[in-house]
């Protein structure tokens, strides 16, 4: 029953085509059955009939196709790109195209496009806008379309769409069926009068009226393809021969009944409620294993009103409709069901589950309770007679009691079951309409049941999973006619009468037992149909009956079916099939129940019986004979050998050079797997739960928990150190010992609960270390703690993991490990799909995305290499195997499987050995294959000088079985002489790994090993070792095997649990990395499947030497080991034409060697055979059973395994479910998994139910890491642990400026000599100490000089442009103290009620209140808005009666509170609502303050909601586009105003006004920590640095005696060279070039600049005001004009600040852009001004940024004289304004009685007046001196002004001005441009 291939005729497939078509000649006296061989070749060529009028027009081809009554044709869409949006709604690109979204947009619609309407099965709800072609559209009455497609997207505006499919995927219809456009375009849109898009009338496809009017109406045709006009249509319709049906009038409902008290459905408004659950299905067959279903029995075609609900029963059964859509001839009533109108119909009793398949009442076939006394006699000797242990399903009807010998007949429940589930499907379709849908009849279920029991091969096991599919496609199929209620016509090729509207006929209890047994028939004896019983009772002792008499030795299965005493029909199943038997009997036992069975029949003598039916080997031989004999025969060889070797030790052995180990390699691609581990924590840290505080852990600690495997256990340890982990937590590894790298891992035994109790209380005692819990292999014990026995291992991940400690404590995450994550996704998981990490392809389109030059082979390649004929495959079952183990099993009935192959097993390998010692006459004991792994095994090892051989794994679950093959094996190796070829390893999990002596010293020398006490602790240290690794256990526990391994023999694995989990792990054994060459793509790895000619280990029956020697084994045996001549002979490379030459036909089954045996066996090969192998997949060796399972083809293009039950412990939510789909990624599978299954109770997760009112119950601190097999997860994680340690240490890193002072001179002047050890500054020292104005902070390196005569350049030249400076500055990477200020990523349990962030309660209220005051360089009141929260007002002053704003309290300059800091902050901000570091708490060390953000008005929105708890001043609008300064003045000026208020209020309370404290703080958003510099108290020098509080620093200052006199402080800004510099480049004279002071005495204070972090006295700067229009250098300015005005500057040398670097927004971040484009360009500086009233494009940036930036960039010019030269400064009056770094200035005051440096005999080379006041006057200008010919510029804030200034200050007289010589900023007149003139000295 193989695939049938097109046009060719098999015999069996003849006989159910004839069988099909007799069928329907008996069901209708007027049926016209199709010709049989029309059938074969029709249905298997798929060729499209050729009809009368069929070439009329292929239009209809097209549409008629489109909505066809038969089920979805199955479609694969095309994965989408990489990075592309999948989003229902969305196209690719990513942009919306749903109607409501772009019903206002103004799309443009090329010409010749409509705007049509799709609809998205996805998005059912919405219609995507999409542009059509018009000549692709219908017309009105629905014709002219022209084929083909022309489409654009209206979302990202692509264009040139010209297949629908591809639109399709670009649109994201998801589609699960072939993509038509008349299926998917379905309305025209159009606009109406308020110009909004709105959805119009239907496109008119043809056909598409009639189906949406249409009654139920189906027309056969007759064979010849004609029309058949013998029918007349019904009075519901009308028939024209035009071939169109239109409908006579509006249908009113009318039911038919069908037979007698049939039950009738409304046709009306019936609509396709069928969604597109399966993705890929088979629409023309049911495939089953390795067959496929033969397509039917296709149903005839029928005419005549009798035939009309008379369907063909097995053209449902295997039909799923039309064979193509040009198949004409078909009828479309051939694919309605015969059950949908069944006489009973089905009720859902209490209790039934319809979405899950649970347990349910049936009404269909249920019969009453069985009467007293009806029972079944087992007879007895049942197993010994007949060589099996039945095994009974249960069907329809209650099964009768068994008596007697029951013990040796099983029940089993599954079939009931998948009966109970099937009744669940209509349930489902209810929803989408109020027509009732009938579920499978109980016939229909009988006979489908026969029809897969037929379709199975002799060797292929049920499975409930193919019988469900096949129910659930059955249904659909069947009533898809019922549900759309409109049958498909064909209206230009013949006309079709239409079925009158209701059920068809139903298939009866009396037709089923004959059609059961026709369907049965072309099985042979294979399936046994009994109907003659009249109960249940009846049949199973007529079954019992045969079987006694062995005359259903050649059937597999018995299908009784009876009619009960209630007029029900019963049913039942009885499995015969030797083979089935013992499969279903040992799955219905547990694994745990098997192992103990088996260790029973070992250790209780049951086996002896076998052991000697084992040992003969015929009638005059013993296996164990001939082994005493070649025992005798191997001792004397040796002693012969050892008394005639004589060859000189000296002789040097050759040792092998390629010898290398990969398995401690990092890979890239696993670095990008703990990457996106990181990211997902982040995202968890981020999200708004606040489950994770990532900004609270200081340090990580782990522990891994592993499977109850020794030799797992120490393979992660290993993978541990050489990681590199260790190292980045801090621990030194080369010191730690073995036990203490154990301290990270612990085995899942009793020993784990203490070590987890410790990790949970470790975790409670230190919250801010973030503890890291690994659970590796997670797939393994699912069980619940519930469920699990005192002292079971079982339950004991349960209550370890999942435990309340660890669900709730804050710093724990748990990571689970797993390759099988399936019965982790389920509808109770713990873990939230957006926790999901799947591991990523290295590949993408043929590209390594790594460039890691490797490709995983797992499953699916194993499986390909099955189809691709390319050479021998990869995976294979051995047949000669299979045969003897199944006469064995029928011999011993009673003996377990296991424990039969496994012996047979041992038995093969043991008469393999013998064949390779030269006993060749035993070649027919064993098979091919397996002589095939024994020579390889013994002869690998000896083409290599080091003897590297390969790995042979053999796994048996059973560790008693395990240990018997060990020791026979070991014992059979002895005797032959060969203990020194190979090692016979047992890998028992609970214990630790044991080699022999010589191996063991073999290991130490090729690993370079000196420790003598050193043994292997993994496989993987097993590389390059020949041996044969018996692995046992139940399940593999995570070991990685060597790349050494070369034969995986998995022949005993169970066959008998056929599930996902279980099949995948097994076959993961035999996982592989291979080496992509550069001759080799990614899609063809040099694999083992690849039979090239430079592979002289090519290890097939007949294509390989060493099978060639096993047949000339008997004159030429292998070379012995103890041979020196024959093993230490080199022989030449063989040439590969002639191995090419030599190579027979390729053979899976038989060989012979080749006449070159011998000879290529005596000249072995020098290079070794291991590292040749290196890049090649093991050969997998597989039970038949598993392997037609694994190989049997897949609807879904999956592996089968797929399809199969995920886990044990899952049980399928509902058999109504779709297939995967090979197009589905890892994220869309776990969603099907978690949609579809469900924990079963005794599952972990069972008890995880959401809570009410929630859809879920994740657990928010939960990942799991998925990937394939051996891929390399335990580095990935690993590697995980270590970025992760990295980032926290990263978080509580920061990027400080860490910067040398600049403009430092060599010449020092005289400095007053302070007090050593002081801590305030004293007046009168500070006022003896001369100001320095050279400015020293690095952030203005690019400014402007200003001209000091104490300060000498040392060097003029032209240094870095301003913003090349701010990118470049340098940084230092610095950890977060304590006392750091932190931004609004920073979240801590202390903190969040300062931060107003508590997910217990709401955001804190605050209030909006207005202050009001006036100003004269203002003109206009101020209007200043407060946002208060409710927590903060204490801190203001209200009015009693209407709760007015007054003032801010300020305390009195007598007050002291050690927990309060007295001046008010403020801090200027924008741009930086989530970066500034506003979260003073920790800086504070808990102090009481007041902190005042103060923000623009367009930003308060955005601040309020990441600081609530904040107050905000918000500056006026008008303040929206000014810079720094105007923040400084209206904060300044705002503060003088409350200073003032408070003095008032103050006064009425007794207090005198100068009392009231008088100092702010104007601190800069980036100030991050403060340190205090110890100073030696003798010698004055400097001590180190340590960080402290800003409550500290604060109250240092405050608490200075005479503080009030200083009229602005401030600290030093840090650098990490400071000890190198002078104290501070503040003193006067600045300090001096760097590196040349480190003797110098530091002085605690000094006059100068100060910058970011000032404590200022808004008293006494009463005067002096910031500059509100200053973008640029405004504290300079201000700076000069408080020093000017006599006020005391002082600098706390003794205290620095250090500044975060933040790159995102600030005062600084302002674009130059033009006003037409408001676009951001590249505008030259030169275009920042122009002439007045000229043609100029302007700007629309600040007028006095543009004169800011253009006399930045453009001084030069401007003033000539004075560049470069620092002896010419320009002359500055009463401002300080940026003129370049190569311009001096020299700053003056005009103020009376203000201080000036002395310009006597200087010249300047340039004036510059800004804004000039009256206290400019000419006299005063006539004081300062100029060289010819220097430059004026005066600048004012309009023409009129500037002329009046040059009137007032006389400068004509002086000054030689031109009419060009006018400028004006480049702004509108709106803008209110700045004018300056220019002008040279005469």
């Amino acid at each position: 029953m193989g695939n049938s291939y097109a046009g060719q005729l098999h015999s069996t497939r003849f006989e159910e085509v004839l069988h099909s078509s007799i069928e329907a000649s008996l069901r209708s006296n007027t049926v016209v059955p199709r010709p049989v061989f029309s059938q074969l070749y029709l249905e298997a060529e798929h060729q499209p009939s050729t009809q009368n009028g069929r070439a009329e027009n292929e239009e209809d081809e097209e549409e008629d196709g489109s909505e066809s009554n038969s089920p979805p044709l199955p479609y694969q869409m095309k994965p989408p790109p990489e990075g592309s949006c999948t989003t229902d709604g969305f196209c690719q690109a990513g942009k919306d195209l749903r109607l409501g979204s772009m019903a206002t947009d103004c799309l443009e619609v090329p010409p010749g496009f409509q705007l049509v309407g799709a609809k998205s099965p996805g998005a059912p709800e919405h219609i995507l806008v999409c542009a059509v072609d018009r000549r692709f559209l219908p017309d009105e009455r629905g014709r002219n379309a022209l084929l083909g497609f022309a489409g654009n997207c209206m979302g990202c505006g692509e264009k040139g769409f010209r297949y629908f499919t591809e639109f399709s995927n670009h649109i994201n219809l998801k589609l699960t069926t072939q993509p038509k456009k008349q299926k998917h375009l379905k309305y025209h849109l159009h606009r109406n009068a308020q110009g909004h898009l709105l959805r119009g009338p239907l496109i008119r496809w043809r056909g598409a009226e009639a189906r949406v009017r249409h009654t139920a109406a189906v027309v056969p045709v007759a064979p010849n393809g004609g029309d058949d006009h013998a029918n007349a249509p019904p009075p519901t319709a009308t028939h024209t021969h035009g071939g169109t049906h239109t409908h006579s009038g509006t249908h009113t409902g009318t039911h038919t009944h069908m037979g007698a008290g049939g039950p009738a459905l409304n046709t009306a408004n019936c609509t396709d409620p069928v969604p597109p659950l399966q993705a890929a299905e088979n629409p023309h067959g049911l495939t089953n294993g390795n067959h496929h279903c033969p397509p039917s029995q296709q149903t005839l075609q029928q005419s005549g009103p009798a035939t009309y609900g008379r369907p063909s029963v097995i053209g449902t059964i295997t039909n799923a409709g039309p064979p193509k859509k040009r198949h004409k001839g078909w009828s479309p009533e051939s694919s309605a069901a015969g059950d949908a109108g069944a006489k009973t119909t089905s009720t859902a009793a209490p209790g039934t589950r319809a979405d899950n398949g649970g347990p349910g009442s049936v009404s269909q076939g249920s019969s009453p309770p069985l009467a007293a006394g009806e029972s079944v006699t087992v007879p007895d000797f049942l197993i010994q007679t007949c060589k099996l242990q039945p095994v009974i399903f249960r069907g329809h009807g209650k099964l009768p009691a068994l008596c007697g010998n029951s013990g040796e007949v099983l029940v089993s429940p599954l079939l009931q079951a998948c009966y109970r589930n099937s009744q669940a499907l209509p349930r489902l379709y209810e929803q989408y309409g109020a027509t009732p849908i009938q579920p499978l009849s109980t016939e229909m279920q009988i006979l489908l049941t026969v029809y897969y029991l037929v379709q199975l091969g002799p060797h292929q096991m049920p499975l409930i999973e193919d019988l469900e599919q096949i129910f659930m496609r059955s249904w659909r199929e069947s009533h898809l006619t019922e549900i759309r209620q409109y049958p498909q016509t064909h209206p230009h090729t013949h006309t079709l009468p239409p079925l009158p509207a209701g059920l068809d006929q139903p298939l009866t209890p009396t037709q089923l037992p004959w059609l059961a047994r026709l369907a049965a028939s072309s099985s042979g004896e294979g399936v046994v149909v009994l109907d003659g019983a009249s109960s249940l009772a009846e049949g199973l002792e007529e079954v019992f009956h045969r079987l006694m008499e062995g005359r259903l030795a050649q059937s597999s299965y018995v299908v009784i079916i009876c009619m009960g005493k209630s007029q029900t029909l019963q049913s039942c199943v009885v499995v015969t099939g030797k083979q089935q038997c013992r499969a279903l009997a040992e799955s219905m036992v547990t694994p745990i129940e098997n192992v103990k069975q088996i260790s029973y029949e070992i250790y209780s003598g049951m086996t002896a019986e076998l052991r000697a039916f084992f040992n003969s080997l015929g009638p005059d031989e013993d296996l164990d004979g001939l082994l005493e004999k070649a025992s005798v025969e191997s001792r004397s060889s040796a002693t012969s050998l050892a008394s005639t070797q004589d060859s000189p030790e000296d002789s040097p052995k050759p040792a092998c050079t390629e010898y290398r180990v990969e398995w401690h390699e990092i890979r890239a691609i696993q670095l990008a797997v703990a990457r996106k581990l990181l990211s997902h924590v982040c995202a968890i840290a981020d999200s708004s739960t606040q489950n994770l505080d990532l900004g609270s852990f200081d340090k990580v600690e782990f522990l891994i928990c592993v499977p109850p495997s020794e030799v797992a256990f120490q393979q992660v340890i290993l993978h541990l150190c050489n990681s590199g982990v260790l190292h980045e937590l801090g621990l030194e590894q080369e010191g730690l010992s073995l036990q203490q790298l154990e301290q990270f891992v612990v085995k899942l035994d009793q020993e784990a609960v203490g070590r987890i109790e410790a990790l949970t209380q470790k975790a409670k005692m230190n919250p801010y270390t973030l503890f890291i819990l690994v659970h590796d292999h997670a797939h393994w014990d699912l069980s619940s703690s519930h469920y699990s026995s005192a002292g079971s291992r079982e339950g004991l991940v349960d209550s370890l993991l999942n435990c309340r400690q660890v669900h709730e404590a804050p710093n724990i995450l748990t990571l689970h490990v797993t390759s099988f994550p399936f019965a982790l996704q389920t509808q109770y998981t713990r873990i939230s799909p957006y926790n999901e990490i799947h591991w990523p392809s290295s590949f993408s389109n043929d590209v390594d995305l790594y460039h890691e030059k490797t490709k995983y082979f797992g499953i699916s390649e194993l499986l390909e290499s099955t189809r691709s004929g390319a050479g021998l495959p990869l995976l294979r079952f051995d047949s000669s195997f299979e045969n003897m183990a199944a006469v064995v099993e029928e011999r011993f009935p009673k003996l377990h499987s296991a424990v039969i192959r496994t012996q047979l097993l041992v038995q093969h390998y043991s008469v393999a050995l013998m064949v390779a010692a030269g006993q060749s006459h035993l070649q027919k004991h064993t098979s091919v294959e397996t002589l095939e792994i024994v020579q390889c095994l013994l002869s690998a090892a000896q083409r290599c000088p080091s003897n590297h051989g390969h790995m042979v794994l053999l796994r048996v679950a059973s560790p008693a079985l395990a240990l018997v093959a060990q020791q026979r094996l070991a014992h059979v190796r002895d005797k032959l002489g060969f203990q020194n070829r190979f090692e016979v390893v047992l890998g028992n999990p609970s214990s630790a790994l044991s080699l022999g002596k010589h191996f063991l010293e073999q290991l130490k020398v090729w690993m370079k090993v000196q420790d003598p006490d050193w043994k292997p602790r993994t496989y993987l240290e097993l590389e390059a070792l020949p041996c044969i690794l018996i692995l046992a256990g139940a399940d593999p526990l995570g070991e990685s095997l060597p790349r050494s391994l070369k034969y995986c023999d998995l022949r005993v694995i169970s066959s008998a649990y056929l599930q996902r989990t279980p099949l995948e792990q097994e076959l993961g054994l035999a996982a592989y990395l291979v080496k992509v060459g550069p001759r080799e793509g990614p899609g063809r790895p040099n694999t083992a499947s690849d039979l090239s000619e430079s592979d002289p280990d090519k290890l097939s029956s007949t294509d390989n030497e060493e099978e060639e020697l096993a047949a000339q084994a008997p004159s030429q045996p292998l070379p012995d080991a103890r041979d020196p001549v024959r093993v230490s002979r080199p022989g030449p490379e063989a040439d590969p034409s002639t191995t090419t030459q030599r190579r027979p036909s390729k053979s899976t089954s038989s060989g012979s060697g080749g006449s070159s045996a011998s000879t290529r066996a005596s000249t072995p090969r020098q290079r070794c055979s291991w590292a040749r192998n290196l890049n090649r997949p093991p050969v997998v060796l597989l039970p038949r059973a598993v392997y037609q399972v694994l190989t049997a083809p897949d609807a879904s293009g999956l592996p089968k395994s797929t399809a199969l039950l995920p886990h044990p412990s899952v049980e399928w939510a509902s058999s109504f479910r779709p297939l995967l789909s090979k197009i589905m990624t890892c994220t869309e599978q776990s969603l099907y998994y978690r949609q579809w299954t469900v924990p079963k109770p005794a599952h972990m997760d069972s008890s995880n139910r959401a809570p009410e009112g929630r859809s879920d119950n994740f657990h928010p601190r939960r990942l799991l890491l998925s990937g394939p097999p051996q891929v390399g997860k335990t580095g990935a994680y690993l590697q995980f642990l270590g970025i992760l340690s990295r980032m926290l240490i990263r978080l509580m890193e920061v990027d400080i400026y860490d910067e040398e002072d600049i403009n430092c001179s060599d010449k020092l002047p005289v400095l007053p000599q302070q007090q050593v050890g002081v801590s305030w500054p004293s007046t009168e020292v500070m006022r003896s100490i001369p100001f320095d104005y050279t400015i020293h902070d690095p952030k203005y390196e690019g400014i402007s000089p200003i001209y000091s005569p104490d300060y000498t350049p040392s060097e003029e030249g032209n240094p870095r442009r301003q913003e090349d400076v701010y990118l470049r500055r340098r940084t230092s990477r610095i950890k977060l103290s304590k006392y750091a200020a932190y931004n609004t990523y920073h979240h801590c349990e202390q903190c969040h009620q300062y931060m107003g962030f508590n997910p217990r309660y709401q955001l804190y209220e605050s209030t909006l209140h207005t202050f009001t005051f006036s100003h004269l360089l203002l003109g206009e009141e101020i209007q200043l808005y407060f946002i208060i929260p409710k927590s903060k007002e204490h801190h203001f002053a209200f009015s009693q009666s209407g709760g007015q704003l007054e003032s801010l309290r300020l305390p009195l300059v007598s007050d002291w509170n050690p927990d309060c800091i007295k001046s008010p902050i403020f801090t200027p901000t924008t741009g930086r609502h989530e970066h500034g570091l506003f979260n003073l708490y920790h800086a504070m060390d808990g102090a009481s303050h007041l902190h005042i953000l103060v923000v623009k008005e367009y930003e308060m929105a955005v601040y309020k909601k990441y600081w609530p708890n904040h107050i905000m001043l918000v500056l006026p609008t008008t303040f929206n586009g000014a810079g720094i300064g105007a923040a400084h003045f209206l904060i300044k000026e705002l503060s003088y105003h409350n200073l003032e208020l408070e003095r008032s209020r103050r006064v009425e309370h007794g207090s005198r006004p100068h009392d009231v404290w008088p100092f702010i703080i104007l601190a800069d958003d980036s100030c991050v920590m403060w340190n205090a510099l110890d100073v030696d108290p003798k010698s004055g020098s400097m001590g180190t640095e340590r960080n402290v509080s800003l409550k500290q620093v604060l109250q240092h200052m405050e608490s200075c005696a005479d503080i009030t006199q200083y009229g602005l402080c401030g600290l030093r800004k840090w650098s990490s060279r400071h000890g190198n510099q002078t104290g501070g480049a503040g003193g006067a004279g600045a300090g001096g070039r760097h590196g040349n002071h480190g003797n110098r005495r530091h002085e605690p204070f000094s006059r100068g600049h100060l910058h970011d972090f000032l404590l200022l006295n808004v008293d006494l700067t009463q005067n002096v005001q910031y500059n509100q229009n200053r973008f640029t250098c405004d504290d300079v300015d201000f700076n000069l004009r408080a020093h000017s005005a006599g006020l005391l500057v002082c600098r706390f040398n003794n205290f620095s600040v250090m500044k975060k670097q933040i790159t995102i927004g600030g005062y600084r971040t302002f674009i130059v852009k033009t006003k037409m484009t408001d676009v951001p360009t590249t505008v030259q500086p030169s275009q920042y001004i122009c002439a007045p009233d000229s043609k100029h494009p302007f700007l629309s940036t600040p007028a006095q940024l543009l004169l800011e930036k253009y006399l930045q960039h453009t001084s030069q010019r401007l003033f000539p004289l004075s560049a470069r030269t620092y002896r010419h400064p320009v002359l500055s009056v009463d401002c300080y304004l940026n003129l370049g770094p190569e311009v001096t200035v020299c700053f003056v005051s005009s103020r009376p009685h203000s201080i000036n440096l002395s310009t006597n005999g200087l010249l300047f080379g340039g004036l510059l007046l800004y804004f000039c006041d009256t206290f400019v006057t000419p006299g005063f200008l006539k004081k300062f001196h100029f060289l010819k010919g220097a430059t004026l510029c005066v600048i004012c804030p309009n023409r009129s002004a500037l002329r009046q200034t040059v009137v007032r200050l006389e400068l004509e007289d002086e000054w030689r001005f031109r009419l060009s010589d006018e400028f004006q900023t480049a702004n509108a007149k709106e803008d209110q441009p700045l004018f300056f003139l220019t002008g040279k000295h005469i």
